[in-house]
């Protein structure tokens, strides 16, 4: 069995081909849309190496899968090729995020005031995913808006990824007894 080239030279000239065969400039929306999930994904794996409880190292790698989806959906020219049906983001998906988000949440003090991102390293990481998360976001209802099908399931579960990371990673500060950085509103 020959093993494939990692490099095809084919996008050398700053185009790249959508699952479908249709090729784009490398600087479409499409790409920067699923090029700032594939970078959230990466960002979630750095975040799972600062994590020690299991379930939460489940949930997240369950993340990771998901957002492969997300980015299959993106990369797909609907118009040329049919969705694979593991690359559908389904009610259930987001739903299992909101309860995340209400575990999460359940058991940390009320927050009263905003926080700054920091704290231990690995709710710092959480919140750069967070960021990342909400920049994804940005970029797939910019693609929607120039006529691109986008399911609102899928923007519903990025969204709800950002909500969960901002949890998460309070959750993480108050696991290491890391007090939480209030914003101080003078500035001084």
């Amino acid at each position: 069995m020959k093993k494939s080239n990692v490099y095809t030279k084919t996008g050398d000239k700053g185009m790249t081909s959508l699952v479908g065969g249709v090729r784009v400039p490398k600087t479409h929306p499409r790409l920067e849309a699923y090029g700032t999930v594939d970078e959230l994904n990466a960002f979630i794996g750095l975040l799972i190496t600062y994590v020690t409880d299991e379930a939460d190292r489940e949930f997240l790698l369950g993340v990771q899968h998901k957002l492969f989806s997300v980015g299959s959906y993106l990369a797909t020219d609907q118009d040329h090729k049919a969705l694979r049906p593991q690359s559908i983001i389904h009610s259930e998906d987001v739903e299992a995020v909101e309860r995340a988000i209400d575990e999460v949440d359940a058991g940390l003090p009320p927050l009263r005031l905003f926080i700054l991102p920091g704290g231990t390293r690995g709710a710092a990481v959480c919140h750069v995913c967070r960021t990342v998360c909400r920049r994804a976001e940005r970029c797939i209802l910019e693609l929607a808006g120039t006529g691109v099908p986008v399911d609102d399931n899928l923007t519903a579960y990025v969204n709800r990824l950002s909500d969960y990371l901002f949890v998460f990673s309070r959750k993480l500060n108050n696991l290491n007894g890391e007090h939480e950085i209030i914003w101080q509103k003078s500035c001084k």
